[in-house]
């Protein structure tokens, strides 16, 4: 079950935390994998790891923020490998204000890459799926509970990772006749250097207390783990969830049960 033998994955964000927990999940179950971040050294870390242990990964530098830069790794894939499997939009930063601690700088900024990151990855792999023979493919995007509820202090966050949601359910009805799946991933806060990066930046001289809060305001108790989450973006590639699209899959601990 829930093989990727033979599989091409394209994942972005992959240098860390969730993108690279896929990643390295990914490429044990047998998938080709290419590990997809701005942060090029990152991504050969990580490509060179699943080589070691016997898999398969090439590394990609990339800025989803750009969409030459995303339409070349794209054809590079195509060119390469003939086709693209799994497209898994993860990449993605954070900023903390209400909307009055939030200028327009920021809300462009969290919106190009959240949002924009999705929206420029999306097409570049719905194009592939539709030309590659035979048809199809699956798209998996990470978006948040932020999307569901509110979230103090999140605003352009909870807004791009909303229009993640909505970009979901638009491509999977798009479409579904044409073979290809796309679903959403909605955690909750995962314990990864995505959220250390945060608390250095926002809370410093008060990451433990800060963290220790992220911890309890999921009824379970802690924070989720990256390798939680790709649990599930592995059962959304495969061919085990073939009746599962336009879905949010919600991992949170509790938190939006309350």
């Amino acid at each position: 079950m829930f093989s990727l033998h033979n599989k091409v994955a394209f994942i972005t964000g992959a240098g860390s935390g969730i993108g690279e927990a896929i990643a390295r999940l990914f490429a044990k179950q047998g998938a080709q994998v290419i590990i997809a971040d701005l942060r090029l050294d990152a991504a050969e870390r990580v490509a060179a790891d699943i080589k070691a242990e016997g898999g398969q990964a090439q590394p990609q530098e990339l800025d989803v923020a750009n969409t030459s830069q995303v339409q070349e790794a794209f054809a590079a894939i195509a060119r390469q490998y003939g086709r693209i499997d799994i497209s898994v939009n993860n990449a993605g930063i954070s900023h903390v204000g209400t909307i009055l601690e939030t200028s327009d700088e920021d809300w462009e900024r969290v919106m190009n890459v959240n949002a924009g990151g999705v929206f420029r990855c999306a097409r570049e792999a719905v194009r592939q799926m539709l030309k590659q023979e035979p048809k199809g493919g699956t798209i998996i995007n990470i978006s948040s509970v932020a999307a569901q509820i509110g979230v103090e202090q999140r605003l352009p966050y909870s807004a791009s990772k909303g229009a993640v949601l909505s970009l979901t359910r638009s491509i999977a009805v798009d479409f579904v006749q044409q073979g290809i799946r796309c679903n959403a991933i909605c955690p909750g806060t995962v314990h990864s250097p995505f959220v250390e990066g945060y608390l250095q930046r926002n809370f410093p001289g008060r990451e433990d207390e800060v963290r220790q809060s992220l911890h309890a305001r999921q009824p379970i108790g802690r924070m989720g783990r990256p390798d939680e989450i790709a649990s599930a973006a592995l059962y959304l590639a495969s061919e085990e969830a073939a009746f599962v699209t336009g879905s949010a899959l919600v991992i949170d601990g509790g938190w939006t049960a309350k």
